[in-house]
């Protein structure tokens, strides 16, 4: 999925639609509920909470992540002594009226204690502040500075109105959730009920005492909670508003360069999404034949990703024809035609939440016409120019350079480039003509988001230096828009991106995405063999 630099895409909690000021907040309860046909006597209350047998206890186990969560926590405890660390998973989020979206956590939450699918609305990971090397183990067995703390919303018993009556957390309408002894099992830390929050962050906070600072953009009411414990401490808002960015940043950072689980999962994500590639290629005569035959391709991928992972990672574009001139198409409802391309960017999130990014061009027949095999292999060869550098020692920002330069020569051969303007002038900081065809970046970091680390500094994300560990895409692309006058009429409606997600090793890197084929004439073959 294309991205020009890493920005901050973090999505603030949704909110109820603001009523009138003139309805109180009890009279909406009350008429919300007036489609409630739930009893109410109190013989149904005795009688719905009584007479049950043991509950089947959940099979719960250590999960493979502990290890590795415990490190990746050491890093951000090295990062602050001294303070208290607060990061939400997020609360459920309003899809409309009284239904809500599945719930997904945030990624800064799900790297630093491992869970993830739906994994723990409302739940909040504290790192409580200790002496100096006396609290959690790190790695090589050290002490950290900070004491890990989840605080989650357990299972409800039976007797309580929760049980039966909540349509968010109630055991009769979502199922039982994992009690606090099966959090600490499965994360390998400590877990107490969300109830005891406001007293824990609050404790020993002061001017001169305990600093809390939060990740914000993924819970609301945690930020206003911990606002409000400063304003009570007499803490400087502006100065930890300040330092609440640094903890996101560090957050984000710190998925820079993964850990050995990380590409695992990576590894994963990107077996399934091209399995889900192969099922779209089996799909597209159907596709061609439905009104809607971007939805075809769509749904097709979208369901085995549902399937064989958690979901997609981002919505799926499906673009045929003109559209894939559009960088983020996914309304997905047009036609697809034989004799032109479609561009299909995808990826499957794995219930680790890992995603991974991979777009491939097809000819929706099987076989590129002379002017789409043209442009097909200019945007190959940009990508093999980023894949020639993509080794530890480069920088980011370099991957891209290099995909620009054979754009660049590619535009000025066949008469695109503005009169006068070589290859060279337009590459120059003053020129840049040839960016009216890829208006977006070549590469982005991949992983728990598809574009990961977005709140790292500049100076180590587009600034920053190749490491082993280190995961992202390359995707060069051009786009010639139906309306361009500005190229012959042979290319107007082509969009061609290839895209495939990369790891730097330590002497060079390795395509992840590799198995999926790239040149044009193995594509050719690949769909052709699907279809047989």
């Amino acid at each position: 999925m294309t991205d020009a630099t890493p920005v901050d895409e973090t999505v603030p909690a949704a909110t109820p639609a603001e009523q009138p000021a003139e309805q109180p907040a009890e009279e909406l309860s009350e008429r919300v509920n007036n489609r409630s046909q739930r009893p109410d006597s109190a013989a149904f209350k005795a009688f719905i909470t009584s007479h049950w047998g043991p509950r089947p206890e959940l099979e719960v186990e250590a999960g493979t992540a502990a290890p590795f969560t415990a490190a990746r926590r050491a890093g951000l405890s090295a990062r602050f002594p001294g303070a208290r660390l607060v990061v939400p998973a997020g609360p459920l989020k309003v899809r409309s009226n009284d239904t809500d979206y599945r719930f997904r956590p945030h990624s800064a939450f799900a790297h630093l204690t491992g869970l993830g699918t739906d994994q723990e609305p409302d739940a909040v990971l504290v790192l409580h502040p200790t002496a100096a090397g006396e609290g959690d183990p790190a790695a090589d067995g050290t002490g950290t500075d900070h004491h890990a703390v989840l605080y989650v919303r357990p299972l409800a018993a039976r007797d309580t109105e929760e049980f039966y009556a909540d349509a968010r957390y109630g055991e009769f309408w979502v199922g039982a959730r994992p009690s606090l002894d099966d959090v600490t099992t499965l994360t390998g830390i400590e877990a107490r009920h969300v109830d005891e929050l406001r007293d824990a962050l609050a404790k020993d906070v002061g001017a001169d005492g305990v600093r809390v600072l939060v990740v914000t953009g993924a819970d609301e009411a945690v930020e206003t909670l911990v606002e409000a414990i400063r304003t009570e401490a007499g803490v400087e808002s502006q100065e930890d508003a300040a330092t609440d960015a640094q903890l996101a940043e560090a957050a984000s950072e710190l998925r820079l360069v993964k850990d050995e689980l990380e590409i695992e999962h990576m590894r994963e994500a990107v077996a399934r999404t091209i399995e889900g590639f192969e099922q779209v290629v089996r799909a597209l005569p159907q596709a061609v034949a439905h009104r809607r035959g971007e939805r075809v391709i769509e749904t097709t991928f979208d369901a085995h990703a549902r399937l064989e992972g958690n979901t997609v990672g981002y919505e799926t574009i499906a673009a045929a024809g003109e559209h894939a001139t559009t960088l983020h198409w996914i309304t997905n409802d047009g036609v697809v035609r034989t004799g032109e391309l479609v561009l299909v960017d995808a990826g499957v999130e794995v219930d680790s939440l890992y995603t991974a990014d991979i777009t491939r061009t097809l000819p929706v027949d099987g076989e590129f016409t002379d002017v789409q095999r043209r442009v097909y292999q200019a945007v190959l060869d940009a990508a093999d120019a980023a894949f020639a550098v993509a080794r530890p020692g480069t920088k980011f920002r370099d991957l891209h350079a290099a995909a620009m330069e054979v754009i660049a020569a590619r535009l000025e051969e066949w008469g695109l480039l503005p009169d006068g303007v070589t290859a060279e002038v337009s590459l120059s900081t003053e020129g840049q003509q040839h960016r009216r065809w890829m208006v977006h970046g070549t590469s982005h970091h991949l992983g728990l988001d598809v574009h990961d680390c977005a709140q790292a500094r500049r100076d180590l994300y587009l600034d920053g230096v190749l490491e082993p560990g280190m995961v992202f895409t390359i995707e060069p692309g051009l786009y010639f828009k139906a309306d361009d006058l500005a190229v012959p009429e042979e290319y107007r409606g082509m969009g061609v991106r290839i895209e495939d997600d990369v790891l730097v090793t330590a002497d060079g890197h390795e395509n992840l995405s590799a198995a999926l084929p790239r040149r044009p004439e193995d594509l050719e073959a690949w769909m052709a063999n699907l279809r047989d």
